[in-house]
């Protein structure tokens, strides 16, 4: 095994599919290494401090114990270990106790193999991965969006001195900072601002740097402080 590559251990009580995740990252990640598979989540604290992995891959609802607590447990002892839930469920208070408890990430189990490699190796860089659709549902539950919070100009926003990393951004980037902080996804604002899905990737990519944040979920985060 290479200095390089990720060392990830995957804790699911279903074992096919645990199994079968297993086959496809070592299989179709040259950079990724499954060292371990945990039926719940007491044995993955367990093989966390055997294995000592890069990145554990939790199943958020499993006997014995939860992903929740797991992750809390193993954030606690080894908080450089960086850990995704990945969950068929996106109940928001599971979504929000997991984050609270230590997760860089909450990922859906329908996503697609190409995408989970690539929020494992975004992760490793240290950008939060959560899946646009619990984006959408965490902000929607909060509030809810209206074509006026979409449309308008962060102007008057970025007076307030708290706020004026608002002013670092061109009038594009803004545009795509309030559809971020409203809950659309890369696609949905590709077709909203009229511009191809690598070029919002792009954009993206240059707000996060210049507000030095790691990913979307902090533009919501950031975005939200304008309502308190």
């Amino acid at each position: 095994m290479a200095d390089r590559d990720l060392r990830i251990l995957l804790a699911d009580d279903q074992l096919l599919f645990a199994e079968t995740l297993n086959t496809l990252l070592n299989n179709y990640a040259e950079d990724i290494v499954v060292v371990g598979i945990a039926e719940n989540g007491e044995k993955a604290v367990i093989m966390t401090r055997e294995l000592k992995p890069d990145i554990v891959l939790m199943d958020a609802r499993m006997p014995t114990m939860d992903g929740v607590e797991a992750v809390r447990l193993i954030k606690n002892e080894f908080p450089e270990i960086k850990i995704i839930m990945l969950s068929t469920y996106h109940e928001d208070m599971l979504v929000r106790s997991s984050l609270m408890a230590g997760a860089s990430g909450y990922l859906l189990k329908d996503i697609s193999p190409t995408e989970l490699i690539t929020a494992i190796r975004a992760l490793n860089g240290g950008i939060m991965q959560i899946s646009p659709e619990i984006v959408k549902q965490l902000i929607q539950n909060e509030y809810n969006p209206t074509d006026q919070m979409v449309d308008m100009d962060l102007h008057d926003f970025a007076k307030n001195k708290q706020f004026e990393w608002v002013n670092t951004l061109t009038k594009r980037e803004r545009e795509l900072f309030i559809l971020i902080a409203t809950g659309y996804d890369n696609e949905e604002i590709a077709q909203k601002m009229k511009l191809n899905l690598q070029t919002v990737m792009n954009m993206v990519s240059t707000i996060c740097s210049k507000l030095g944040v790691k990913g979307r979920f902090e533009i919501i985060r950031m975005a939200n402080k304008r309502r308190t």
